[in-house]
């Protein structure tokens, strides 16, 4: 299968070309090509692929809530020119989008957001990533649309690496205990999307790693595992920690179309061990 990957030199993008190696890949990084450039469009089509997938995003969520604007250019009209290439080329997409398409007032209701639940997102990131899946369903019938949560992972940052620079930068954390979702490990979710591509069973799904906590509690794990358990973690709330975005309070997702194709993914503590397991503790 010939596979172009957008944002490939990312944290998701980088672990996709590991486990796909055995496709036909033409990767695009950010010095390659700019999504939000019409020319992305010839670009992606003179690959003659048979699969985008689409990880390139500007993933900045209070870059976004800054300037929504660039945004919308990458991740909306961005998504739109890749699903455009898809169209011209005959080819499949994959476009990964994320739990921020959700309000996060789920509860008291449920506590996981289905693939069928209703979007509402509250903030300019989640905004932007609807658009995109709009644009997807609008433009192709071939398509998967993954959401993910909370990625970490061996390459880039991540609140992982974040949390362990601080710990060692100030020697205590304070992290909110009032924001809730899914840790996805990036190895885990790019298996899994090597799955479901080969079922071209096509829709939405959401792929994260089985189970959910709060940022606090996420804190507490890491510091454990990383050798760092002396290090206190005070539990605040978000109202205590000024940012300019909102995210979603509450939204672990469940994998409920993924699962029905035999594709799931491990509890995120295993996922986080496993993490700590072929890494270096203090990276």
């Amino acid at each position: 299968m010939r596979v172009v990957v957008t944002g490939a030199d990312g944290q998701l993008g980088t672990e996709i070309c590991q486990t796909m190696a055995s496709h036909d890949l033409f990767p695009l990084t950010i010095t390659d090509c700019d999504v939000a450039d019409l020319r992305i469009i010839e670009i992606i089509r003179g690959f003659r692929p048979d699969l985008v997938i689409h990880t390139a995003a500007l993933t900045d969520v209070d870059g976004c809530a800054l300037n929504p604007e660039r945004g919308y250019a990458i991740n909306a009209l961005g998504t739109r020119n890749v699903a455009l290439a898809c169209q011209r080329a005959n080819a499949e997409m994959l476009y990964l989008s994320t739990n921020e398409v959700f309000d996060g007032a789920i509860l008291p209701k449920r506590t996981t957001y289905y693939e069928f639940d209703r979007p509402n997102p509250i903030n300019a990131y989640g905004m932007s990533k609807l658009a995109g899946e709009a644009f997807v369903q609008m433009l192709l019938s071939r398509f998967y649309i993954v959401r993910t949560a909370w990625l970490f992972g061996r390459f880039g940052m991540n609140f992982v690496k974040k949390m362990m620079a601080l710990a060692d930068q100030h020697g205590r954390l304070r992290v909110v205990d009032d924001e809730t979702s899914s840790p996805t490990y990036a190895t885990d979710l790019a298996g899994a999307l090597g799955k479901l591509i080969e079922t071209h069973v096509y829709g939405t799904y959401h792929f994260v790693n089985s189970g959910g906590c709060s940022r606090w509690e996420y804190a507490k794990a890491i510091m454990e595992l990383s050798g760092r358990g002396h290090v206190p973690v005070e539990p605040i709330k978000s109202s205590d920690f000024a940012r300019p975005s909102r995210p979603p309070p509450h939204s672990p997702l469940h994998n409920f179309c993924g699962e029905s194709l035999g594709i799931s993914l491990r509890p995120w503590q295993e996922a986080l061990a496993a993490y700590f397991s072929t890494t270096e503790k203090g990276c």
